[in-house]
């Protein structure tokens, strides 16, 4: 793996609700290496996004650490976060939501440069504004158009070109292409991997879809309720997934065939556990056809049972 860029250590978010704590992100560590793609996946409300969001204190984090070239950013000040946020940005799932509809394009991908006050003059802004552009494929006559007047796959190139303008390293890819339709998919996926091979961009891409995780990733860790269950280099987790709910996870993803029954599915059966004060265990064994008396009784640490591939599981 390369140097890391980001690395979490123990990162913590509960949040507080009237029945205690929601423990939405709870002690993971991850590490993701310099122009590479961590892909982070798992059901609605495991977490995924609410751990990006942390990593970019968009959220504040209960506890832990989030490192970013060796450095604690959770330590930093205001003054020093808002020269941080040049490097680290977010590509928004919705592009219907996360546009101002009162803002014309330009003005949009402006606002960055304008709130970092990056742009010297108003035709060195214009000039950027055009650049960035026609970097992510759009035309020059939307310029002084407005969102509602785009399709998703335009609204999308805009969030693209928002999260470009500061020229950052890592960006956060919440869901970026789950609200587009297939064909625009893989425009916008086709677009980031490019601009990531000649940027040298990090990525950590949150998505619920597993397909879309292995053309892009170069490591995969899947979550569950807040906790990261498996982690390991995307050919290896597809290859050999150890933890029982990532197998469940892979073998949901649809595989076209005429032949009836030709493929057995494991179906995930039991009620997802609470998030709201946990008790000790794996979280995942209400649902696991494989437990046994001891994944009710302790915590399971994220131990590697093979070079680079991390399971939690009494099981391995």
């Amino acid at each position: 793996m390369n140097i890391p860029l980001i690395e979490t250590k123990n990162l913590t978010k509960y949040f507080d609700t009237p029945r205690g704590k929601l423990h939405a992100v709870d002690s993971v560590n991850l590490a993701i290496g310099k122009g590479t793609t961590l892909g982070v996946v798992g059901e609605s409300g495991c977490g995924k996004s609410t751990l990006g969001r942390v990593i970019l204190r968009l959220l504040d984090a209960t506890g832990g650490e989030v490192l970013y070239e060796g450095k604690n950013i959770l330590n930093y000040s205001d003054r020093e976060m808002m020269n941080m946020r040049k490097s680290m940005q977010i590509i928004f799932q919705d592009p219907y939501a996360s546009l101002n509809p009162r803002m014309t394009v330009s003005e949009i991908i402006a606002e960055p440069l304008k709130v970092c006050k990056v742009a010297d003059s108003e035709k060195k802004m214009d000039e950027k504004v055009s650049l960035l552009m026609d970097t992510v494929g759009l035309d020059e006559r939307f310029v002084n158009t407005y969102p509602h007047e785009l399709d998703g796959g335009r609204r999308q190139r805009i969030g693209i070109a928002r999260a470009l303008a500061l020229d950052p390293q890592f960006i956060v890819c919440d869901e970026p292409v789950s609200a587009l339709d297939v064909s625009i998919q893989a425009q916008i996926l086709n677009l980031m991997m490019y601009l990531q091979d000649k940027r040298q961009l990090t990525y950590m891409f949150i998505t619920h879809n597993l397909s879309v995780v292995k053309h892009i990733s170069d490591e995969i860790a899947v979550m569950y309720l807040g906790q990261c269950v498996e982690r390991a280099p995307s050919e290896e987790l597809f290859r050999n997934p150890l933890h029982p709910y990532t197998s469940a996870l892979l073998d949901a993803i649809p595989v076209p065939t005429l032949k009836s029954g030709s493929r057995r599915r494991q179906i995930i059966k039991g009620e997802v556990k609470s998030p709201i004060n946990p008790k000790p265990g794996c979280r995942f064994a209400a649902r696991c056809p494989k437990c046994k008396s001891v994944c009710n009784e302790e915590d399971v640490e994220l131990k590697e049972i093979e070079r680079g591939h991390f399971v939690a599981c009494n099981l391995i």
